[in-house]
């Protein structure tokens, strides 16, 4: 039977044409199951969309043998990161502190660029994190001086000493595996949790030292240019995540977000400046802050 114009106003071409015209006459006087019909079928171009976007089980259609690679690739590039700045740090490229903040902003960015090649669900999140999960054990054995590591203490360390990395780049490996294995990348959390603590921090502790001559009245280690920089760059570097994450289908873009990424930016920052994350370490309290925030927010 040949189907009026307008009774279907989701129809913009004849490809979905069979759908209607095998419908019986009795569906097509009811307007309420018309309306249903086409919600189901604009839903299912919605998930068909999506799963064309996202990608499947990675490389392979074995979602363990994907996992397990994306892992062995993901562990490779970490791993030639952590390289590329131990070798800057053994030829002096930048100076220690400089230095020990590039590896503090990169590591943890680039290793979230890695998660969509993992599959859907617990599986993909368990496996991602051993990655920065066997960082930690590192770091306990370097810091702890079970295992001597030159090029590593000297990159990850202020002042070169061992000890340090049972502070600082502990808590910074925990975080990034926390947000791994719990939020992961479908909660926005992660997404704030990761880039205020890689992006904000980093960026606030080089921009300060350089432009930062007008302290903050509450705290003359932290300065105002440090502050605004590390709010700004946690703040964009959010938003850069969400577009990024979202063209995959594992997050939706929306206004609220943006407001929630930018609250956590801002908290964040005033807590990094506050004088209790010198004493304690801010790569402690900008995370914990950071998901606080960002469970209330988000």
């Amino acid at each position: 039977m040949a189907i009026p114009a307008g009774v279907f106003p989701g129809l913009k071409s004849n490809s979905n044409l069979h759908l209607y015209s095998s419908l019986p006459s009795s569906l097509l006087s009811n307007k309420k199951a018309l309306n249903r019909f086409n919600s189901g079928i604009h839903k299912l171009k919605t998930r068909r969309l999506h799963s064309e976007v996202r990608p499947k089980a990675m490389f392979l259609e074995n979602p363990v043998m994907g996992d397990l690679i994306a892992t062995a690739l993901s562990g490779g590039i970490a791993l030639s990161m952590l390289r590329l700045w131990e070798e800057t740090a053994k030829r002096g490229v930048f100076d220690q502190k400089t230095n020990r903040k590039l590896v503090h902003i990169s590591i943890g960015l680039v290793f979230m660029l890695c998660w969509p090649m993992f599959s859907s669900g617990r599986q993909g999140a368990i496996l991602a994190s051993l990655i920065p999960g066997l960082n930690i054990i590192k770091m306990l054995l370097l810091g702890l001086g079970l295992w001597k590591d030159d090029a590593t203490v000297k990159s990850m360390s202020r002042f070169g000493d061992h000890r340090e990395l049972l502070k600082g780049p502990l808590y910074y490996a925990f975080t990034i595996t926390l947000a791994c294995a719990v939020y992961w990348r479908y909660s926005p959390i992660a997404i704030g949790l990761i880039c205020n603590l890689c992006a904000g921090d980093g960026i606030a502790d080089i921009v300060g030292r350089r432009f930062g001559k007008q302290k903050l009245p509450y705290n003359k280690n932290k300065s105002f240019a440090g502050s605004i920089a590390m709010a700004s760059a946690g703040f964009l570097a959010s938003i850069g995540y969400l577009h990024y994450f979202s063209l995959f289908g594992y997050i939706q873009e929306s206004s609220h977000t943006v407001f929630g990424f930018l609250f956590v930016s801002l908290a964040a920052a005033l807590v990094e400046s506050h004088p209790i994350s010198t004493e304690l370490d801010d790569n402690l309290t900008v995370p914990l802050t950071s998901v606080l925030v960002g469970s209330l927010v988000l």
